[in-house]
């Protein structure tokens, strides 16, 4: 029962995450050309502002949720008296799950302060690069998002 829980927990927030992700990148960021230059940076600010508050919750929910997951069939080997051997796919959803919250870490906290201050002096260019870097990092973690998916179903 806990370890349906707990992968329940895991999937809904992967597909919180991953899903925003796709969402920002192919359909959000597409329509708003609609908008004046100025308008879109309030919105993406507004819009990636909520989202990684989200995020920030899902990343640590996914890690949390995963590592203990592993942890619950460790321990179950351990008390049968066997070994608890990692799958393939496990470790490696485990490596790109932790690359993701880094880089995760690195857009949160880095790049998206950069465009909060830049956005709030009212410096549009400086609020566009940083917008436009962390386009680019969404990017790169959409890319591993979706391999761990492709692993999780395929594997």
């Amino acid at each position: 029962m806990i370890y349906a829980l707990l992968k329940t927990l895991h999937v809904l927030a992967v597909m919180l995450w991953v899903g925003g992700m796709l969402f920002a990148h192919f359909m959000l960021r597409p329509a708003l050309t609609v908008l004046e230059p100025p308008q879109r940076l309030a919105l993406m600010h507004a819009v990636l502002g909520r989202f990684f508050t989200a995020v920030l919750w899902a990343s640590l929910l996914t890690l949390v949720s995963g590592f203990w997951m592993i942890g619950r069939m460790a321990r179950s080997a351990a008390q049968t008296g066997g070994q608890f051997i990692w799958p393939a796919d496990w470790l490696a959803m485990a490596i790109l799950g932790t690359l993701m919250v880094a880089v995760f870490g690195h857009i949160r906290f880095v790049l998206w302060r950069r465009l909060d201050r830049a956005q709030r002096a009212g410096e549009a260019v400086a609020a566009a690069s940083a917008l436009a870097s962390i386009r680019a990092w969404v990017l790169a973690n959409l890319v591993l998002g979706l391999v761990v998916v492709v692993l999780a179903v395929l594997v």
